[in-house]
């Protein structure tokens, strides 16, 4: 019997650990918007942001397009519910900047975005899209 509840306690600080661990990831949200639709944020609410011209795992946003679109890097993400964890991921950028990445596209904010709900960038010049992760990546 003595066994079986150093087993149980073990068990349990283990799961513990586990949960104190998940809970301090910075959380990606999904967020809802009349005319955007669904869409993922940061922990804060700010929009998170995806440019066409990207190719899955590699960055063409540099130099000036930065000071308008900054990278989002997250060191670990906990995933919003019906979100798996493996579609979040990092790559190191030309520059050595490491980004966050989902489904292998890196995430960006927009510099016009000020406040959480904001989504001024999306649809910008045709190439810059609010990401739902449902429809992600588009066919």
């Amino acid at each position: 019997m003595k066994k079986y509840t150093s087993a149980l306690l073990g068990l349990f600080l283990v799961i513990g650990m586990f949960a104190m661990a998940w809970a301090n990831q910075p959380a990606v949200k999904i967020a809802d918007k009349d005319g955007v639709g669904r869409y993922l944020t940061d922990a804060d609410g700010m929009t998170l942001y995806w440019f066409t011209k990207d190719s899955s795992g590699k960055s063409v946003c540099n130099g000036g397009c930065l000071e308008k679109w900054p990278v989002y890097y997250s060191e670990s993400v906990a995933p919003p519910m019906g979100v798996d964890a493996k579609d979040f991921g990092t790559i190191t950028r030309a520059d050595g900047k490491t980004q966050t990445t989902f489904r292998g596209y890196p995430l960006y904010y927009f510099f016009k975005d000020s406040k959480p709900g904001d989504t001024a960038g999306q649809g910008a010049k045709g190439v810059w899209y609010v990401i739902d992760p449902q429809m992600f990546p588009p066919k």
